[in-house]
């Protein structure tokens, strides 16, 4: 077994694409030697340019010393020859995602490097056990996935294929850390961690989109405004290209035996079939001039010329934050006179579903979502029977007070209550099959998709109990497998355990 912690260990890099690149460059800022290999002639070249062009712009901004820059150069040498990555200790494999090449790639290093050296493959999305399974030391091969762009990502996934030597994994860690990345170790599983926890956040939001509750600019303000997240998820997608993301939910969603969890919407595919790939091609789920700029984009705010509601019915009494939500909006509470505007504060229930139970008039309910920050916005719903006139009078108020009014159309967990529901019910079902620790489970997430929070601390924030409480309730109302809870959430939930909780 190689010394991960040997000051001469050599890495060596297997394709100098965008992710080979950088990868050996934060070997390189890591203090480590790297041989680089690529099959195509003057390909490990061209990527060793690429990545000294980038080491000398560190120096021109005073972020890298010359003589460190100078040693980094020293340390870096290419090849068009895999003999030549003989005395690698460990093999980074980068190249495009096809198991067969992958294959034939891992026997021709298998009879190059050392039987201790370490094999670890860059893949994003297949399996490490189908990688190793043709090799004659399985026990030697694991995962090393980084993230794009990788000087910038500080995550790194170590995946442990059904047959990885436990010492491989400890040593990948280790040389991750060494990389100046933060490992996180995961199950051999499809999408591993990150790919396959990310579903959750985009196609819930284009589940909402599909059922017509709201736009997609309504949902990425309420999950920028009152979720904290950097950017909502139509937003996510168009960035990083609709072909990318739609066929790595396909991959997820098929491998995972088409689990209705994972399942994305025929818009999708939609807009991947018509070329519509964001950014890049100018349109997506918005449209996009040259610079990226999105052109005419479309408000989340409800306007209305409606005077201001000053009092209004509250059919969810003894509610905090509803209380405290209405007082902010100058909205007293009275006695129903059978002509006011009534108030609802609900948790993964729809106004419908309310109404019905409770046998509130549906023509005047306005359903209140006061979970997240509500101080820049507020998401308001009725019932498809609604009188639009109370709707705008409770939205003029919020606009009076200086919040913004998200208006949407019936829905079990508005948009803010089932997106974070669904992340974190995900999440609880990683932590249920043993895909990494929950701590790990939060921290990957954080750094692979810079989420305010984990999906397990999004439960622990929101309560377990009312975490539990509403992907239940939409789960009741839909009847739909994509929203059944996780049993990790359930029995915390039931057991009043902390979401964390192992064993």
């Amino acid at each position: 077994m190689i010394d991960p912690n040997a000051k001469d260990l050599v890495v060596g890099v297997v394709g100098c694409g965008a992710m080979g690149q950088g990868i050996i460059q934060v070997a390189l800022q890591g203090g480590l030697r790297v041989v680089a290999y690529d099959a195509r002639a003057g390909g490990a070249a061209a990527g060793r340019d690429a990545v000294l062009a980038r080491l000398d712009r560190l120096v021109e901004k005073q972020t890298l010393t010359t003589d460190a820059a100078a040693a980094m150069r020293e340390a870096l040498s290419v090849t068009d020859d895999i003999a030549d990555l003989a005395p690698a200790g460990v093999v980074v494999e980068a190249v495009f995602e096809d198991i067969e090449v992958k294959r034939e790639l891992f026997g021709k290093l298998e009879a190059v490097v050392a039987e201790d050296a370490i094999l670890a493959s860059n893949t994003s999305s297949l399996p490490i056990g189908s990688i190793a399974r043709s090799c004659k030391h399985p026990g030697r091969v694991a995962g090393l996935h980084f993230f794009n762009p990788v000087p910038l990502m500080r995550l790194v996934e170590v995946i442990k294929g059904p047959a990885t030597d436990p010492a491989v994994v400890d040593a990948l860690v280790t040389i991750g850390t060494r990389f100046g990345r933060t490992p996180v170790v995961v199950k051999d599983s499809p999408g591993f961690l990150v790919n396959m926890g990310g579903r959750a956040f985009t196609t819930e939001g284009l589940h909402l989109q599909h059922e017509g509750v709201a736009t997609p600019a309504q949902v990425d303000a309420v999950m920028r405004d009152c979720g904290h997240f950097r950017m909502g998820p139509f937003q996510l997608m168009d960035l990083t290209g609709i072909d990318v993301n739609y066929p790595v939910s396909m991959i997820v969603f098929e491998q995972f035996l088409n689990d209705p969890r994972l399942r994305t919407t025929p818009h999708h595919r939609a807009l991947f079939d018509a070329g519509r790939f964001g950014r890049k091609t100018g349109q997506g789920h918005y449209r996009y001039d040259a610079k990226g700029t999105v052109i005419d984009p479309p408000s989340a705010d409800h306007a209305t010329d409606a005077a201001p509601a000053s009092v209004v019915h509250v059919a969810t009494p003894n509610d905090q934050a509803l209380d405290e939500l209405l007082d902010r909006a100058g909205l007293s509470s009275r006695a129903d006179d059978g002509a006011m505007p009534i108030v609802a504060a609900l948790y993964g229930e729809d106004a419908s579903g309310f109404c019905a139970r409770t046998g509130t008039d549906p023509r005047r309910l306005v359903a209140v979502d006061t979970t997240g920050d509500t101080s820049k916005r507020v998401t308001l719903m009725t019932a498809p029977s609604a009188d639009p006139a109370h709707r705008d009078a409770v939205a003029a108020a919020f606009v009076k007070a200086g919040v913004a009014p998200t208006v949407i159309k019936d829905s079990p967990g508005f948009i803010l209550q089932r997106m974070r529901a669904m992340i974190a019910n995900l999440g609880c079902e990683m932590a249920q099959i043993g895909l990494a620790t929950p701590a790990d489970i939060d921290l990957a997430m954080k750094l692979g998709l810079n989420y305010p929070l984990g999906p397990l601390e999004i439960a622990k924030e929101m309560g377990v109990a009312r975490t539990h409480a509403i992907i239940a309730a939409i789960h009741d109302a839909t009847r739909d497998p994509r929203y059944r809870p996780s049993l990790w959430l359930r029995r915390r939930a039931l057991l009043g355990l902390p979401v964390h909780a192992t064993g």
